[in-house]
C-alpha cells in the first residue's frame, strides 16, 4: 500500500523579499519563518573566496572586520549588486529553513522585484534562485506584494495606492483588479537615511560613526519632522574625532536627526506626489476614499505618515507588520489560486 496516498508531504515552496537591508522568508503553509539581515562575510585565504558567514551572524562582522574578511550587501538599491554571492545567500537561507535534508522535489520560489527593475536585473535575480536549487522561479513586483500583505483589495475594481519604503528604494504603486494601474520608484530608503545621518553627524560634530551606529540612531531617534518642543529625545553616539583622531561619544537630539533627513523625506514626498498626478481620474476617486498604505521598515520612521498626510491632503496610515508586508503579499501569492495571475516570469 502507497501511504503517501493518505499523508500529505510537508511543502518546500517559498517567497522571499529579498531587500537590500533583509531577506524575509515564508514557506507554504507555515507564515514567516525567517527574518534575517541581507549581508555575507566573504573571507579570502590564498586568493581563494568562501562564504564565512550569512545573515545576523555577517552582519554583527560589518566594520570589525580583518583584512581578509569582507561583509557585504549583495543588493543595492533593491537590485543585485553581486549575483554570486546572492546565490549563496538565497542557498543559504534555503538550507536555514529546510535544512539538509533531501527534498521529494526542489522547491518552487516566488521573490519579489522592484518595479523598475530592468530585464536584465530580473533575469538576475531568477539566475540566482534557480542555481540556489529552485524548480521554479516566479517575480512579483513589490508595490502589489507589498499591497497583499496589507489586505488591500487588490482583486476588485478599486483603486488602491500603496507606498512601500524599504532599504534601497521606495516604490509607490496604484492597484486595481489584479494589476498594477500605475508604478514608480526612487532609490531612496533606509540606506539614504542612514547615509544622511552619518553625514550629518561628520559635517555638524566632525564624528565619524559606522553604518551600524546611524542605523540605531534612526531606529531610536529618527523623526521625519522636527519635535513639538524643538529638541525631542537624546541619543548618545560613539565614533571617532575626525579632529583629535580619538574615539569620543556625543549626545544627538531627536530634533537634529530630522533635520539630517529633510532630503530624504522630501525625495519620498515628491514621488508619491508624482504618482498622485499620473494616477487616472476615476483611481484617484477611489484613493480620495481608501487613503494610502505605508509598508516597508521605513513606515516606522516616526511621523512620516503625518508628513505624508499634510503633502498631500489624504488619509494616510501605516500597514500592521510593516517589515514583513512584501513577504506575507509574496507568500499569499504563491499559496492562493486567486492571486497567481499577479506572479510573472523573468
Amino acid at each position: 500500500m502507497n501511504l503517501m496516498r493518505f499523508f500529505k508531504l510537508p511543502s518546500h515552496d517559498m517567497a522571499i523579499d529579498l531587500g537590500t537591508a533583509n531577506t524575509v522568508v515564508y514557506v507554504r503553509g507555515r507564515g514567516v519563518v525567517l527574518n534575517e539581515p541581507s549581508v555575507v562575510a566573504i573571507e579570502t585565504l590564498n586568493g581563494v573566496k568562501r562564504v564565512k558567514a550569512v545573515g545576523d551572524d555577517a552582519k554583527l562582522m560589518m566594520g570589525k572586520t580583518p583584512d581578509q574578511i569582507e561583509a557585504i550587501r549583495p543588493l543595492r538599491d533593491g537590485v543585485i549588486a553581486d549575483i554570486d554571492v546572492a546565490e549563496q545567500v538565497i542557498k543559504h537561507f534555503i538550507q536555514k529553513v529546510h535544512g539538509k535534508r533531501r527534498f521529494p522535489r526542489w522547491p518552487e520560489i516566488v521573490i519579489c522585484v522592484p518595479s523598475g527593475s530592468t530585464s536584465v536585473e530580473r533575469r538576475a535575480i531568477r539566475d540566482a534562485a534557480s542555481n540556489a536549487g529552485a524548480s521554479q522561479v516566479w517575480l512579483i513586483e513589490e508595490p502589489m506584494a507589498a499591497a497583499i500583505g496589507a489586505d488591500m483589495p487588490v482583486t476588485e475594481p478599486i483603486g488602491s495606492m500603496v507606498v512601500d519604503i524599504g532599504g534601497g528604494t521606495t516604490e509607490v504603486g496604484v492597484l486595481s483588479l489584479h494589476g498594477v494601474a500605475y508604478t514608480t520608484s526612487v532609490r531612496v530608503g533606509g540606506d539614504k537615511m542612514d547615509e544622511a545621518i552619518s553625514s550629518y553627524v561628520r559635517r555638524n560634530h566632525n564624528l565619524l560613526i559606522g553604518e551600524a551606529t546611524a542605523e540605531r540612531l534612526k531606529r531610536e531617534a529618527g523623526t521625519a519632522r522636527i519635535p513639538a518642543d524643538g529638541i525631542g529625545r537624546t541619543v548618545l553616539v560613539r565614533g571617532r574625532d575626525l579632529v583629535e583622531g580619538v574615539p569620543k561619544e556625543i549626545s544627538i537630539t531627536q530634533a537634529q536627526v530630522a533635520e539630517a533627513l529633510v532630503e530624504t523625506v522630501a525625495a519620498i514626498v515628491e514621488v508619491v506626489r508624482i504618482a498622485l498626478e499620473h494616477t487616472a481620474p476615476e483611481l484617484a476617486a477611489d484613493i480620495v476614499d481608501e487613503g494610502i498604505v505605508l509598508t516597508g521598515g521605513g513606515a516606522l520612521l516616526r511621523q512620516i505618515d503625518e508628513v505624508l498626510a499634510e503633502a498631500t491632503g489624504l488619509r494616510v496610515t501605516v500597514a500592521p507588520e510593516p517589515l514583513f508586508c512584501v513577504a506575507l503579499g509574496t507568500g499569499r501569492a504563491l499559496e492562493d489560486p486567486n492571486l497567481r495571475g499577479v506572479l510573472q516570469t523573468a
